[in-house]
């Protein structure tokens, strides 16, 4: 009953995080989508990679062996989603560089980051273990003012009407709420396999995300070569492999 509390708290909180990072497109139209990364950001990316490879993706193997499935069935699923989000946003960068219906790439955009939002936060309402729930947080918040800021400049950079842009952004902005109801309601024994899917996925979109998502613009291949960076990320990973 206290990590549901806390879980809710989270979740609200993350909510309003989007929301006040969005404001400032919205309200000014701004142009610019520069960001620079954040130590917080490079130290997520670490966390990430922990998570995925040691709590979510083992602990979803092991449920699934419980039920009595030895196929590597969560491997298959989380190799299936990384794939899939590269797709995404190869499909994304070509139409952006082909100048191909501004439309499309938003709608690339809003699905790519929507979805990672659902299932970082089907993480969360899925971790019973209180010291992994509030790293898997932390590292969300890390990041998520930036992704939130970055989803309100391509909305206000597209053709759609105001209140089109509006919608699609408080939908994103629910997401992960949504995720972390989802994930707390479906994981008890009544619903045997929606945890062990729902978690090989969500470790699909962390490995993911700790690794290649921007490209050449991500944090594991821009910023490697920066030693002080690259070591925020090993910090995030050890702080996932001390958990562990």
């Amino acid at each position: 009953m206290q990590l549901q509390y806390l879980e809710s708290l989270f979740g609200f909180s993350l909510f309003v995080i989007i929301l006040l990072s969005g404001w400032l497109p919205f309200h000014k139209r701004k142009k610019q989508d520069h960001h620079e990364a954040s130590f917080g950001e490079t130290i997520a990316t670490g966390i990430f990679l922990g998570a995925a490879l040691m709590h979510i993706l083992p602990e979803s193997d092991h449920l699934f062996i419980g039920q009595n499935i030895h196929y590597p069935v969560s491997y298959l699923l989380a190799g299936i989603t990384f794939l899939f989000f590269l797709w995404l946003e190869h499909l994304g960068k070509e139409l952006y560089q082909n100048k191909i219906t501004q439309h499309a790439f938003i709608g690339v955009a809003w699905l790519m980051l929507s979805a990672h939002s659902f299932f970082e936060g089907s993480a969360l309402g899925l971790t019973q273990d209180l010291s992994l729930l509030i790293m898997l947080f932390l590292a969300i918040i890390s990041h998520k003012w930036a992704e939130g800021f970055a989803m309100a400049v391509e909305l206000n950079k597209g053709s759609q009407t105001g209140k089109v842009s509006v919608v699609l952004f408080l939908l994103y902005a629910l997401m992960t709420p949504l995720g972390i109801l989802l994930g707390y309601h479906f994981n008890h024994p009544s619903h045997n396999l929606y945890s062990p899917i729902c978690m090989a996925i969500s470790a699909g979109t962390f490995l993911y995300f700790g690794t290649l998502h921007g490209l050449e613009r991500c944090v594991m291949v821009q910023r490697c070569c920066n030693l002080k960076h690259f070591s925020f990320v090993i910090l995030g990973f050890l702080f996932m492999a001390i958990v562990a």
